[in-house]
């Protein structure tokens, strides 16, 4: 393999590592571009935003609706960022704001996570009680995580290690019974034909060339790659929509035919979409970023909460991608608590990892998980399979329900008595840990009161068990 202006040069069929020259055989374009204007006239037949005249109807399979059921009641999943982008220690963000592209691709000479352990990494996340993986194939980078035929920029062609990381890490997830939901971006800050966005315009590439035709096509391949080569995936979680938010003609990501590929692919493989806006046609999950649904404190979930499943993502510290500096942490008590206020508004929790550059998860990630997983030996069965409480979050907690059975979650400690919004009547109430009765009044059209022998203790989670009439 050679390399060509600090790139690894290809032997595959369509572009020279996804970055420098657009394959003559292909398109016949010069230098591998077309110019703006060819695409803007694409992009403006729909709006990105989408909605259900542009898409029509979308009728989920009994397979995809089955899937669904199943990712509810999972209630917690593990996110996973890793990149070259590791390489630097500076987040996933870090081309956006640092290199040139040829000058950042040349990390992937030196990429050889010596210490990657796909079971490894499955062990201790089935073991912290999450029951899906999210892991990212392809980032805003441009480099892709798994032996695609599309681009030798991957990590088994570019670099050393030459191993296909997906590849043992789904093995590894059947064998630990994780579902696996895999992450691709709709953005690539370095092929010269990706229609440039908002982001990723200091990477040396030049803003004006774009082949949305190609682009499209390209990503669809490597969907199919994905959907076809690595065993039962079920979801797909895109991003990336936003980098096209400031256009001023609509771009058309052209959703309805990629969300029907992936739905054709695999008939019980779920669609789910960050693009911070209300759910489109052909989605089977609505995503939100740093936030409950319902909030807004990070400026990226305004959108209203639908009728899909829900899920928020969120970091344990504060980046996505292994970053250095960034040792500001979330405590295990703060994470414990962000997992039950999830699932008391019927959401599951999708808990972010940014492996090292050797493949290694960090030690203070691993010892989180740690707590989790005991909490939930604990605790999971007032999480798993429970819907949400049915009202906002309280000064005292929040609560989960399962059938006749509310579990009421008092994160608050001292807490001496509460007042319950259920709308139901309360048969008795008991706490979870050794069943001692709980006082409790039922209360005109507001629920029902709860008096504690003695204030909450300073726990985790105290949990007392409601049982319905």
């Amino acid at each position: 393999m050679t390399a060509r202006f600090g790139v690894v040069a290809c032997r595959k069929n369509s572009y020279l590592c996804g970055m420098t020259i657009h394959h003559a055989m292909k398109t016949q374009l010069l230098a591998g571009v077309m110019l703006c204007a060819t695409s803007a006239a694409t992009a403006a037949e729909v709006p990105y935003v989408g909605s259900a005249e542009m898409f029509g109807p979308y009728e989920p399979t009994e397979e995809v609706l089955q899937s669904r059921r199943d990712f509810s009641a999972d209630r917690f999943g593990i996110f996973i960022h890793w990149g070259i982008y590791s390489m630097f220690g500076q987040g996933e963000w870090y081309l956006n704001y640092g290199p040139r592209a040829d000058e950042y691709a040349k990390a992937a000479a030196a990429f050889y996570p010596v210490n990657f352990n796909a079971k490894e990494w499955t062990s201790a996340i089935r073991d912290s009680g999450a029951r899906y993986i999210c892991f990212t194939t392809r980032h805003h980078d441009g480099f892709s995580m798994f032996d695609t035929a599309e681009s030798d920029y991957n990590i088994v062609d570019a670099t050393p290690f030459r191993r296909d990381v997906l590849k043992e890490l789904s093995d590894a997830c059947r064998e630990d019974s994780l579902s696996l939901h895999l992450y691709y971006s709709h953005i690539d800050w370095t092929r010269p034909d990706y229609p440039s966005g908002r982001t990723g315009l200091n990477t040396g590439r030049d803003p004006q060339l774009r082949d949305w035709p190609a682009y499209y096509e390209f990503m669809n391949r490597q969907l199919r790659e994905l959907l076809t080569g690595y065993g039962p995936v079920r979801a797909i979680w895109f991003d990336g929509l936003w980098d096209h938010d400031q256009d001023a003609e609509p771009f058309n990501w052209q959703l309805e035919k990629q969300y029907a590929l992936v739905h054709s692919l695999q008939p019980g493989c779920m669609v789910g979409n960050n693009h911070h806006l209300e759910p489109m046609p052909g989605e089977d999950i609505q995503i939100f970023e740093r936030d409950l649904p319902g909030q807004n404190t990070a400026g990226l979930s305004g959108q209203q909460v639908g009728v899909l499943p829900l899920e928020t993502c969120n970091t344990m510290n504060n980046m996505w991608g292994y970053r250095v500096a960034d040792t500001d942490y979330k405590d295990s008590r703060t994470l414990i608590h962000y997992l039950v206020n999830t699932a008391g508004l019927g959401a599951n929790l999708l808990l972010n990892i940014g492996p090292q550059p050797d493949g290694s998860l960090p030690e203070a990630s691993l010892k989180r998980l740690r707590d989790i997983g005991q909490w939930l030996s604990r605790y999971g069965e007032t999480i798993y399979g429970t819907e949400g409480a049915g009202f906002a979050a309280q000064p005292w907690g929040t609560a989960t329900r399962l059938g006749n059975r509310v579990f009421v979650h008092v994160l608050k400690p001292g807490t001496k008595e509460i007042l319950v919004p259920v709308g139901a009547r309360v048969a008795s109430a008991k706490t979870f840990d050794d069943g001692r009765k709980v006082a409790f009044r039922p209360t005109e059209g507001q629920g029902v009161v709860l008096t504690m022998s003695a204030p909450s203790p300073d726990v985790d989670d105290y949990i007392i068990e409601l049982i319905l009439k």
